[in-house]
């Protein structure tokens, strides 16, 4: 019995929403059909058309556009090897720093601040 009525309601929910699906995609491309606010006076015709660019068809790749792909890729050597001497230095290696630029001062139990940076009272 149990079977019968989860089998029932599982078919209910799926012709539901394969009908909302349908009623959508209908709206959708009346929509896309009639004219709109912005443009009241358009045809279906007007805008289907692809807009053709200006551009000459590229025949493959330049000497220019090669030139500029080199020049990228050593200016992203560049950029590593700056972030891996940075990321060497103790602000990031020692985890005594806790992200300080400086290591935090100890201080005695009693005279303990709370720090903004990592969120620890030292």
């Amino acid at each position: 019995m149990r079977l019968v009525l989860i089998t029932l309601l599982l078919v209910a929910c799926a012709t539901h929403t394969q009908a909302q699906s349908r009623k959508k995609k209908k709206e959708s491309r009346d929509a896309a059909a009639s004219p709109t606010t912005l443009d009241p006076y358009s045809s279906p015709q007007e805008q289907r058309e692809p807009k053709r660019s200006k551009r000459r068809k590229s025949n493959g790749p330049t000497y220019n556009g090669e030139r500029a792909y080199y020049d990228h890729l050593e200016e992203l050597q560049k950029q590593k090897a700056k972030d891996e001497k940075e990321m060497s230095k103790p602000q990031y290696s020692n985890p005594m720093y806790f992200g300080h630029k400086r290591p935090p001062k100890k201080r005695p139990p009693n005279k303990m601040k709370f720090c903004k940076v990592c969120g620890i009272r030292h």
